[in-house]
């Protein structure tokens, strides 16, 4: 007997610019209860704003499915979710997070009586194993030329440097980094520290260590910024195009990420590096020179050892020199 294929869905770009508040025609017609569990799901239960915006792409694609098939909420069965993950045309990792958005959208389906049983409750997603991290890892040797191209006699040059330097010497995610306000960096009495709002509401205290303090110091001045525990000013603003200037506008996660890709590109570094390259790299050290795997845990800020793991590269520069060691 022939295996019938099923036709993959087409992905809809459009759909990750859905707002939330325009709740779908298929949840409306399931009644009040749908009504009231799609608002506590998005607006109350989901925080984050990227687990929002993740959650709100894969359940509108779910349900938009589900109109294709002529079918109300209350009929869906596992057999469909089961259906609808076969013909995603996904990555495997992309695919576990729709089912478990999937699933967690019906959980509160199933406590506001919209529908009686989770039907992605007992689908089962593809096995899918991480033994190393996807971001590419930016060596210290071509770190060291990423800094020492960067011409620090201009405050934009300054700021540029010491957003990479805090990049690397704290392992902190681009994110928090943007987030930083001048009281941010502060004296705790025997040294100075950082203080970061990190991913999933965690705060962060890290020391800076004496180059970057310099560094630092030197930018602040250059700034015309004054270290003060009240000041809210943002600690990194963007310049105006080539005028060397700053304004008052504090640098997103992406502006950071497009300077570096910027001063990566300009000393003749790879193109596929980020900003996230360097957590790579700042772990990987540690790891190599003996550091605790705990304490290197504690610098990244992970909750699980494991994840600290993904980062350690030490493993793949094994497996390279085996490989050159084959006769063929």
């Amino acid at each position: 007997m022939t295996e019938t294929k099923l036709p993959s869905i087409k992905l809809d770009t459009t759909i990750s610019t859905t707002n939330a508040k325009q709740v779908p025609a298929i949840i409306g017609r399931a009644g009040a209860g749908a009504k009231f569990a799609w608002d506590e799901f998005f607006f109350a239960k989901v925080r984050s704003p990227h687990t929002r915006r993740a959650y709100l792409r894969s359940i509108n694609r779910f349900l938009g499915w589900c109109d294709e098939q002529s079918l109300e909420l209350k009929h869906v069965s596992p057999a469909d979710v089961g259906q609808f993950m076969d013909s995603l045309d996904l990555a495997v990792s992309s695919k576990k997070q729709s089912l478990a958005a999937i699933r967690h959208f019906f959980d509160g389906m199933v406590n506001r009586h919209a529908v009686i049983l989770n039907p992605a409750a007992s689908v089962r997603g593809e096995r899918y194993s991480v033994v190393e991290g996807k971001t590419p890892e930016i060596t210290v040797k071509q770190a060291r030329v990423l800094l020492q191209s960067i011409d620090a006699t201009d405050v934009v040059g300054l700021r540029d440097k010491a957003i990479i330097s805090i990049l690397i010497y704290t392992a902190a995610r681009v994110g928090a980094v943007s987030k930083l306000r001048v009281k941010n960096l502060y004296d705790s009495g025997d040294q100075y520290c950082l203080h970061f709002d990190d991913k999933g509401g965690k705060s962060r205290e890290i020391p800076v260590r004496h180059d970057l303090q310099n560094l630092l110091f030197a930018y602040l001045q250059r700034a015309d910024l004054q270290l003060g525990h009240n000041d809210t000013r943002p600690l990194f603003t963007t310049c105006m195009r080539k005028t060397k200037e700053l304004t008052m506008r504090p640098m997103t996660a992406g502006d950071i990420g497009r300077m570096v890709k910027r001063r990566m590109a300009a000393c003749g570094l790879p193109r596929r590096l980020s900003p996230h390259s360097f957590r790579v790299t700042t772990i990987t050290d540690l790891l190599e020179q003996g550091v605790p795997l705990e304490d290197v845990q504690n610098l990244a800020g992970h909750a699980d050892p494991r994840t600290t793991r993904l980062y350690d590269r030490r493993k793949k520069k094994i497996t390279r020199n085996i490989v050159e060691r084959i006769s063929v």
